[in-house]
């Protein structure tokens, strides 16, 4: 809940919040999510302020903005509050949330763990119950990730679902909304402001075994219980190979169709402004303009096989759960190659819901080495409704 007359950065413990962007709305009078407070990432923009982007040369070089990101506008006309902006990995672009030029915030689940990225200051400012809930983005899993690390519940909702007017773009094509809370029925209750559809009833539940294959050793035994949960709620799981070519090959198409849309989006501004990356993300960037046409298109028509794929395995309402990702979260300050290592492995697990445009939830049910991980669920199109309340359902147990 909001306390009058004291800010947000003067609460925040953790470096969750931005200093150089900070901004404050006071919500509705009246309205579903009103007494709430949320934290928004510093990609969407605030009229009147200028948007961060994780980026002091992009903030250098973009005006304030005239409008309130769609998102934004949302959920304070539902009567929540803004209590600042939280800190993003540079440019939206990794899965640890260390930002070279801002710090990193504390994951208050595991202080010597990083909180994830790229959303890392909205999944901590929730963690951490700075705020009530708190609005991040997800492209590849930087909502699903951190809420995995930091021990909170988070959603990646149906591609396209929910506007992203307002808002710094990574990769459009898998760019999305998400957000984080504390509980399932907080996490729902926003869902019903910014998504406003019904659920349906849950079909059959499948298990990820070829997900569970990945997954380091530990992590399976860790979510026995979490899973344990599911299927005393829905029913026993079916065991189900979700790529006959192995999920390494399926982030492979979705890193070359992630890059060549990362690059498109922003190669003017690379170019002109030559921006001064950090040393996870320079290399990233070299990387990105790297992709030759001649990839892009085969993994164009390898893309669409994976979404025919995924439509199928989920039609009837199926629920596909997998673990969030394969390990808990990992070591601050580790070497790039380690960092790089558990990236690719962890995308391996986070594309799924990218390549087919699909709505993910992340359940913080696990707890691996005294720190938390996260068990996921996967619905179809368009079912985001569906998986939150199970998540609500779950959570009530």
């Amino acid at each position: 809940m909001r306390q009058p007359g004291i800010s947000i950065l003067d609460r925040d413990h953790l470096g969750a919040f931005c200093r150089h962007t900070h901004v404050e709305r006071a919500g509705a009078d009246r309205g579903p999510l009103h007494g709430l407070t949320f934290g928004l990432k510093d990609i969407f923009d605030v009229s009147g302020h200028r948007t961060g982007f994780g980026s002091p040369d992009w903030l250098a070089t973009h005006d304030a903005a005239s409008d309130t990101a769609a998102v934004a506008t949302q959920l304070l006309e539902a009567g929540a509050h803004l209590s600042g902006k939280t800190h993003t990995e540079e440019m939206a672009f990794s899965l640890t949330g260390e930002n070279a030029h801002y710090g990193t915030p504390i994951n208050p689940a595991a202080p010597d763990r990083v909180p994830g990225g790229s959303s890392s200051g909205s999944a901590a400012a929730v963690a951490g119950a700075l705020v009530d809930f708190a609005i991040g983005s997800d492209t590849g899993g930087s909502v699903r990730a951190p809420a995995s690390f930091c021990g909170v519940y988070g959603i990646r909702p149906t591609h396209g679902r929910i506007s992203l007017q307002g808002a710094c773009p990574l990769a459009p094509i898998f760019d999305t909304v998400g957000w984080f809370a504390r509980d399932a029925a907080l996490l729902a209750r926003v869902g019903n402001v910014l998504l406003g559809g019904t659920a349906a009833a849950p079909g059959r539940v499948l298990l990820a075994t070829d997900a569970f294959d990945l997954a380091l050793p530990g992590t399976a035994n860790a979510l026995a219980p979490a899973l344990a949960r599911v299927t005393a709620l829905l029913g026993a799981a079916d065991p189900v190979t979700v790529s006959d070519d192995g999920l390494a090959a399926w982030f492979d198409v979705f890193r070359v169709l992630q890059y060549d849309d990362i690059w498109t989006t922003h190669r003017s501004w690379v170019t002109r402004v030559r921006p001064t990356f950090g040393p996870q993300v320079g290399p990233r960037f070299d990387a990105v303009a790297q992709v030759q046409p001649q990839e892009v298109a085969v993994m164009r028509t390898r893309h669409m096989h994976i979404t025919a794929r995924l439509e199928a395995l989920l039609a009837d309402n199926a629920v596909l759960v997998l673990p969030t990702v394969p390990d808990i979260a990992p070591r601050l300050k580790l070497p790039p190659a380690e960092t790089v290592a558990f990236r690719e492995r962890a995308l391996a697990l986070l594309c799924m819901a990218g390549l087919g445009g699909l709505p993910q939830v992340s359940l913080p049910y696990g707890t691996l080495h005294g720190c938390p991980i996260g068990l996921s669920m996967i619905a179809a199109r368009g079912n985001d409704e569906m998986l939150l309340d199970i998540a609500t359902r779950l959570g009530a147990v």
